[in-house]
């Protein structure tokens, strides 16, 4: 199993931007970029611009979330400010076909494809992705703020998503976000999970390096 860690940049504090980003990279090497549209989630965050600003000061994989409607539409923009792989929620698509032609775009387009549900989306909604897709993560808590609290459920769910895995011979990666610290870092790892997003455990410690290391 991998251990990766993608520090979630939706805790940077942008004065200390690119102090920040140097130092979370000498131990890590993905970044998680949140993308809201305050329509798919009551929240909005970074567009296109800013990933490229960010892309530049880094040679770390950008793992971009998208939270929006019509993620399509934005594919290109987002390969285009260093994108490497893109995310999108099957809640987006009214039939699954749908989304899969959106898969198979990423890759047309040379970026690694994931999906993602929210933590209250039944997980059937996702077995017909589960062939096409390199990345598949976790919400465990719901989407759109940082800072909120791990939901323990979605333990039960990183294991699902293993045993499927293992049963079809995928190669997906498990990704989990949300309310990641050491401990549920820890309990997610044994469930199955092969990356780790945190953002506030990260950027808000005395100690970057430390903290990424701690959830290696």
């Amino acid at each position: 199993m991998d251990k990766i860690v993608s520090p979630s940049l939706l805790a940077l504090d942008f004065r200390e931007m690119k102090m920040q980003i140097k130092r979370a990279e000498t131990v890590a090497k993905w970044f998680h970029y949140d993308v809201m549209d305050g329509v798919f989630v009551d929240n909005i965050s970074f567009g296109p611009d800013l990933l490229g600003q960010i892309s530049a000061l880094t040679e770390n994989v950008m793992d971009v979330h998208l939270m929006i409607v019509r993620p399509e539409k934005y594919f290109e923009a987002f390969k285009k400010n260093g994108a490497d792989m893109i995310t999108i929620h099957v809640e987006c698509f009214e039939e699954a076909e749908m989304g899969i032609a959106a898969i198979e775009k990423l890759h047309e387009m040379g970026l690694k494809a994931g999906i993602s549900l929210r933590p209250s989306t039944p997980i059937d909604l996702s077995i017909p992705y589960l062939k096409y897709v390199d990345l598949v993560l976790v919400m465990s808590v719901e989407p759109g703020f940082g800072g909120q609290a791990f939901i323990p459920s979605m333990l039960d769910r990183i294991k699902e998503f293993d045993a499927l895995r293992k049963l079809n011979h995928y190669g997906y990666k498990i990704s989990v976000d949300g309310g990641i610290n050491h401990d549920t870092g820890v309990k997610c790892r044994e469930a199955g999970a092969d990356v780790l997003v945190a953002g506030s455990y990260i950027f808000k410690s005395e100690d970057i390096e430390k903290a990424v290391l701690s959830l290696q």
